[in-house]
């Protein structure tokens, strides 16, 4: 696995790359994260709003066009999806070696 300086990601971070599998507008992304983590992660609108900004800025993911011109609708880019293979990896590790020792 390559290291990677962006890892480990924040839990917040890699439930936002999740969800962004599809692409989605902000507050379509608060609800499918907290869909996605049966509802123990919950992002308010600030966060998200930081969050995709350092995102973006990290080309980890993209502005893509969407039906309403009031909302601005995000996917991954390749990096980014490449970013979530290399952290999901990570914790399988963590976790094979956490089953492994209890």
């Amino acid at each position: 696995m390559n290291k990677n300086k962006l890892l480990p990601l924040t839990e917040t971070t890699f439930f936002i790359l999740l969800a962004l599998l599809e692409p989605l507008h902000g507050y379509a992304i608060m609800q499918k994260v907290e869909e996605l983590s049966n509802g123990r992660v919950r992002i308010a609108a600030g966060t998200l709003y930081g969050a995709t900004e350092n995102l973006l800025k990290q080309k980890l993911i993209h502005e893509v066009p969407g039906t309403d011109k009031r909302r601005r609708v995000y996917a991954l880019t390749d990096a980014g999806k490449d970013l979530l293979t290399q952290e999901a990896a990570r914790l399988k590790e963590l976790s094979a070696l956490a089953d492994a020792l209890l």
